[in-house]
């Protein structure tokens, strides 16, 4: 059996679960890229594929990601995953995914690549379904690491193929959002993602910023804590170069010091 997750903090909530369940046992593979926010399209194609590239290079540099754009490569772990599945025929995968658009949109861009295999592609999808969280109460998870590790236990029973129409139409579906290429993608229910202006988390952070100078780490913490619909803190930190560019605030320090010396403040008009 093979495991395809979207985030590593899941990688590690299902090897722990893997621990208390043999059924549950097989390779873990982790889906690196975060496709709900950037350039997307023509993304199976050389130009596309180099585009975001670029694009995620500007993003993560002077970040502490900033040397994992190069080993990030998930085209090479389809490659791995679709050898696999061709050379042994009862191998199933199984792609776990969360009520949230980073899973969502790796789920259409994985399965996009996996009609070959229709009928051995399983899917557990905690959309909008309770689980007990570590003190017992009722909760809705976004996220799979949100999860115990005694509640995927529960959660696997959700397995179900993937059916043939929706390998017939999720891929559509793909293209679509492809063309459309917004800069961010938001999860409206189920599996339905719409495109958002690349401005969609502004309101979020310049909530947390003011007229005094503040350390740079402290406003993306802050804002990720209050935000409901999460994304990547390095997407967040080049929203605040592409700000500061704007003349809407300021950042103070430099950027090849690392986070940690740089603080944020409002232009004073």
């Amino acid at each position: 059996m093979i495991h395809i997750v979207f985030e590593t903090a899941n990688v590690k909530a299902l090897q722990t679960a893997m621990e208390m369940d043999e059924l549950l046992q097989g390779e873990i593979l982790e889906i690196k890229d975060d496709f709900a926010v950037g350039p997307i399209e023509r993304i199976f194609e050389t130009e596309g594929y180099q585009q975001r590239r670029d694009w995620w290079k500007e993003v993560v540099q002077y970040s502490p990601y900033e040397n994992q754009v190069d080993i990030v490569d998930d085209k090479l772990t389809v490659h791995n995953l679709t050898n696999a599945l061709t050379q042994n025929e009862t191998e199933e995968a199984w792609i776990w995914m969360g009520q949230n658009a980073h899973d969502v949109s790796g789920y259409y861009w994985l399965m996009s690549q996996l009609a070959a295999f229709a009928g051995r592609i399983q899917v557990l999808y905690l959309n909008n379904l309770p689980f007990f969280n570590e003190k017992g109460s009722i909760f809705y998870p976004t996220h799979l690491h949100e999860i115990q590790p005694r509640e995927f236990l529960k959660a696997k029973k959700l397995a179900r193929p993937i059916t043939l129409s929706e390998f017939e139409l999720d891929p559509d579906e793909w293209k679509k959002i492809c063309t459309e290429n917004a800069m961010v993608r938001f999860l409206e229910g189920g599996k339905k993602l719409v495109g958002k202006e690349v401005t969609y988390f502004d309101k979020s952070l310049l909530s947390h910023i003011t007229k005094d100078a503040q350390k740079l780490n402290k406003v993306i913490g802050s804002a990720l804590n209050k935000m409901t619909v999460l994304t990547g803190d390095a997407f967040l930190v080049w929203r605040l170069r592409e700000l500061s560019k704007e003349g809407v605030l300021v950042i103070n320090g430099e950027f090849s010091k690392g986070w940690k010396e740089l603080t944020v403040q409002l232009a004073i008009a």
